[in-house]
C-alpha cells in the first residue's frame, strides 16, 4: 500500500509495471519478494524476542 501512496519501492515496483502495465507476472514476483522479506523480518523478530525474553528462555 505505501507504493500506491508514493512511497515507493518494491511496492511502487508492483503498482507501477504489475497493475497499472498489465503485467501479473511482475506483480506475482514483486510480491513473492515482499512475502519472503516480511517471512525473513517476523523470523529474526521473533528470534531476537526469545533470545530477550527471560520468561521464554527456558522453554
Amino acid at each position: 500500500m505505501v507504493g500506491a501512496v508514493g512511497g515507493g519501492g518494491l511496492g511502487d515496483l508492483g503498482i507501477r509495471y504489475g497493475y497499472q502495465r498489465f503485467m501479473p507476472e511482475m506483480m506475482l514476483a514483486v510480491v513473492v519478494v515482499l512475502i519472503a522479506l516480511v517471512q525473513l523480518v517476523q523470523s529474526a523478530g521473533d528470534y531476537l524476542a526469545r533470545r530477550v525474553n527471560r520468561r521464554l528462555r527456558h522453554r
